[in-house]
């Protein structure tokens, strides 16, 4: 049975790319380019400052000039980590009721601690997280497992009793891997590469509180 629910950040916990997509458009402008609508932005976020890139200057690693425009992405990104960011719709509730049936809960990010720590704190779920696994806590970020099995020695709960919800393939890979359950969050940004229907997700959920019938599933 299930014992513990593990949450990636950006996209299924929190909507963070109100802020996300503002750093990026501060920085287009300030290089003359013209703002990207957030609705255009959001598939990209889950890919944190490599989609923004992608999404607002056409480019990738391989670019000379992707060193200095992440950066300037980051920086106005922890500028205004929390501005607009929420907790989607249900989050709340769900997470109160997780703790109200004494089931533990978590977050396992890609986000560097330096991004993650300050926007928990500012969300107020610093002190309530079992677990917080940043992107720079292990060696290797998802889609490798190692994250997500960090956390389960963290609260100390076997990985096969617990739930991971993540709105991008990558978080249902690593799931997999880690022999967690692997849920797929609608709701979230879902990238813009594979649909989510062939991420080879347990579940695929509309909304938050819909993590409550997967409970009962044998991870």
């Amino acid at each position: 049975m299930i014992r513990a629910v593990l949450f990636d950040l950006d996209g299924t916990l929190a909507d963070t790319a109100p802020d996300l997509g503002g750093a990026l458009n501060r920085v287009l402008t300030a290089h003359g380019r013209d703002a990207i609508p957030l609705h255009a932005l959001r598939p990209f976020t889950s890919q944190g400052v490599r989609g923004l890139l992608r999404a607002g200057f056409g480019i990738g690693q391989d670019s000379p000039d992707y060193t200095s425009l992440a950066d300037e992405v980051l920086q106005q990104y922890q500028a205004h980590i929390c501005d607009e960011t929420r907790l989607f719709q249900g989050m709340d509730q769900l997470l109160d009721e997780l703790e109200a049936r004494g089931l533990r809960w978590g977050i396992v990010t890609n986000k560097h601690a330096r991004f993650t720590t300050p926007l928990i704190d500012a969300l107020g779920l610093g002190k309530r997280a079992a677990c917080i696994v940043s992107g720079d806590t292990t060696a290797r970020a998802k889609p490798a497992p190692d994250s997500l099995l960090f956390a389960a020695r963290a609260i100390e709960i076997s990985a096969d009793a617990c739930i991971y919800v993540g709105d991008d393939k990558r978080d249902i890979v690593a799931a997999q891997s880690a022999a967690m359950l692997p849920v797929a969050a609608q709701w979230g940004y879902l990238g813009v590469d594979d649909p989510i229907e062939t991420w080879g997700a347990s579940h695929i959920l509309q909304h938050p509180l819909q993590v409550l019938d997967c409970l009962g599933a044998a991870g």
